[in-house]
């Protein structure tokens, strides 16, 4: 339950703070760096995403398909690949898209200490 909570959390949060930061993006750096950070956010979190349902149904009984660690190599090397290519054909300012991808790390940082809060609570 507490895996799920996290997951969400972290997405709504990450969502958020990647909107306004667009916007922040947007009067900064144009189209170019409103877009990064959304781009940006949109790879970390669909990463975030693959990643925790991939551990959810490891958690659940499920057996490796592939080495994880092979997975997890495909994955990284697709979001590398798509930020270049936003970046290359300068769709994407590359420290905007940099700004967007590092909210989700953020993210999982503070939901992470605030549920370690809430279980550390004694009973009443």
């Amino acid at each position: 339950m507490m895996e799920r909570r996290l997951t969400t959390g972290v997405t709504r949060q990450t969502a958020l703070a990647a909107l306004v930061t667009a916007l922040a993006g947007g009067w900064l750096g144009g189209v170019s760096g409103a877009l990064g950070v959304l781009t940006g956010g949109a790879l970390a979190l669909l990463s975030f995403r693959l990643l925790a349902a991939r551990l959810a149904a490891i958690g659940a009984g499920s057996t490796l398909g592939a080495p994880w660690a092979m997975v997890a190599g495909l994955r990284f090397a697709a979001v590398s690949g798509v930020a270049i290519a936003l970046i290359v054909a300068e769709w994407a300012h590359p420290i905007a898209w940099l700004a967007g991808y590092t909210l989700l790390p953020l993210a999982v940082v503070t939901q992470g200490l605030r549920l370690a809060r809430e279980e550390s609570r004694p009973w009443m």
